[in-house]
């Protein structure tokens, strides 16, 4: 039977659930569906992805939403005691190479005057933007990097980028939009640059064009081409909020033979460059998230954001 988002059920006070449920009621995906196209949320909580990725490493997705009075004022998808699509949880059920989602930032859906929700499910990288919302948050070690906005970059280093993009395709290069690929030979291309890149497989090898198939509606970014040979990929998805547009870089591909030629920068430039205009169009937020800050490259493209974890 359907829950409704907006009654509360009466068994919302069961005493006999755990502990982590305390608060929360059950809802269905249609439910948690709405709260989001209504809320929004990130990437990693997109209904569609979070149902499509649940699919495909077979782990099933409980909804539950948290009320006031006969209001509902957050939603979350769960994979029992963590959050829908916790590394954690594929680690333990041995399918960890099922789908790689990096350290990606979560948001979820929650209304905008949503206050001390009391989230126990184990989480990690829960986004600032939460910081008055959710009572049980914990500032977390690592944090992460969003990019610069365009106006944040020196002239000098905006000159260089554009002199690189000139440099590469006088060379040779070509930009081609991931959405003119289809998404087995993304699968491909990414393989490739990915193995030449670091000199090991690729994570989620087996299930790479599975993943990209399910998910290629979110997919955007562009592929590198050098006298017609793949030279850099970057697996970037992006979900449209009502309030912002949430974009994950999760990881890429460079062919060291091209480096000269600096195709991975070029890349970057072109893919957050791209990202900034649409949502500058549409009159949003921007958040294009780099993961954890962990390499130095990700300084010169990016500011550190702090996240929370909970559980």
């Amino acid at each position: 039977m359907r829950l409704s988002a907006f009654s509360l059920p009466a068994f919302c006070t069961n005493r006999l659930r755990p502990l982590r449920e305390r608060g929360w009621t059950a809802i269905s995906a249609a439910d948690y569906s709405a709260a989001w196209a209504r809320w929004g949320g990130s990437v990693a909580t997109h209904p569609d992805v979070v149902s499509r990725l649940s699919a495909l490493a077979e782990i099933p997705v409980d909804y539950f939403g948290w009320f006031a009075g006969d209001e509902l004022q957050a939603a979350i998808p769960t994979w029992g005691r963590h959050l829908a699509l916790a590394r954690e949880v594929l680690k333990k059920t041995g399918k960890r190479g099922v789908f790689d989602l990096g350290n990606a930032e979560i948001l979820l859906p929650v209304a905008p005057q949503g206050r001390g929700v009391a989230l126990r499910h184990r989480a990690h990288y829960l986004g600032a933007l939460h910081a008055d919302q959710i009572a049980t948050l914990r500032p977390q070690r690592e944090q992460l990097m969003l990019a610069r906005a365009p106006e944040e970059y020196g002239k000098k280093f905006l000159y260089n980028q554009r002199r690189e993009r000139r440099l590469l395709e006088e060379g040779g290069g070509q930009i081609v939009p991931l959405q003119d690929v289809p998404a087995e030979d993304i699968a491909a291309i990414y393989e490739l640059l990915f193995e030449k890149r670091w000199g090991f497989a690729v994570p989620g090898k087996y299930y790479l064009a599975r993943v990209f198939s399910a998910l290629r509606p979110f997919m955007v970014g562009h592929l590198i081409r050098i006298d017609g040979q793949p030279a850099a990929i970057q697996i970037v998805y992006r979900v449209e909020a009502p309030g912002w547009l949430s974009a994950e870089y999760i990881n890429g591909g460079v062919d060291p033979a091209c480096n000269a030629l600096g195709p991975g920068s070029v890349l970057t430039f072109v893919n957050t460059q791209s990202a900034w205009e649409e949502a500058r169009a549409l009159g949003k937020a921007l958040r294009y998230s780099f993961g954890r800050a962990d390499r130095e490259y990700k300084a010169r493209w990016c500011h550190s954001v702090p996240v929370f974890t909970t559980g």
